[in-house]
């Protein structure tokens, strides 16, 4: 995926209100940024970092600018909650994804289980449809190369995770991706220490049948890819 339009490199002053962002950019002003992304940001929003943003120039905007990247050591993290959906589906069209292959339509953010929206209903008329669920992944600590989800508690995808439980159930395949949008991880866990019920759901969602897969991504201020499978530590 290209970014449709060139990234501005600044620095970031401080995140707030969980969806706004503050940045210097590098022509010297000083703007607020949309930052598409309600998790805690645990490791990814330390002032002075050098952070990218997206420009619009759509005039019905309140914010003209998103907060896309976030310099972390060497690498880039992408922050932008909105991308993984289009990333995913974008690897299960062009073969990365190669457990999501073999399927005749891929249509996004389709209405199933208890008044909810799967993020890709993958269908063929010779299989069970299969349900995917997809989670951005930013959280590394320590700099153990693990890198982890979620950054706070998540009661939602604890829903969704019973979800796609209740899907297997009802004879259908149920997928939950895990995108970390970073290249500096080996293997993925749950946060279990920030949020044991979700580490409980994911346990017993793969027990009952869900399948849990994870792929990190190459990034660049240009655009970001989905890259390999990293082994998941259940």
């Amino acid at each position: 995926m290209d970014f449709p339009t060139p990234l501005l490199r600044g620095k970031l002053i401080k995140r707030y209100k969980r969806f706004l962002a503050d940045v210097t950019l590098d022509s010297g002003e000083v703007v607020t940024a949309h930052c598409a992304n309600s998790g805690s940001m645990l490791s990814c929003k330390d002032p002075d970092s050098e952070v990218w943003l997206s420009p619009s120039d759509n005039p019905k905007r309140k914010l003209k600018y998103t907060w896309e990247l976030i310099r972390i050591g060497e690498g880039l993290v992408g922050i932008n909650t909105g991308r993984p959906n289009k990333l995913v589906a974008g690897a299960i069209i062009d073969g990365t994804l190669t457990e999501l292959q073999g399927y005749e339509t891929l249509k996004p953010e389709q209405k199933y289980g208890k008044n909810s929206r799967i993020d890709i209903l993958l269908t063929d008329p010779n299989k069970p449809p299969c349900y995917v669920e997809v989670k951005n992944v930013t959280l590394m600590r320590d700099g153990a190369n693990l890198a982890e989800f979620p950054d706070a508690v998540t009661t939602r995808g604890t829903k969704h995770l019973q979800e796609l439980t209740d899907m297997v159930a009802e004879g259908h395949r149920a997928v939950m991706v895990y995108l970390v949008q970073r290249e500096d991880c080996t293997s993925f866990r749950v946060a279990a220490d920030i949020d044991p019920a979700y580490d409980a759901a994911l346990k017993a969602a793969t027990k009952a049948g869900v399948e849990a897969l994870c792929y990190t991504c190459k990034l660049t201020p240009s655009g970001i890819t989905v890259a390999h499978p990293l082994p998941i530590e259940i």
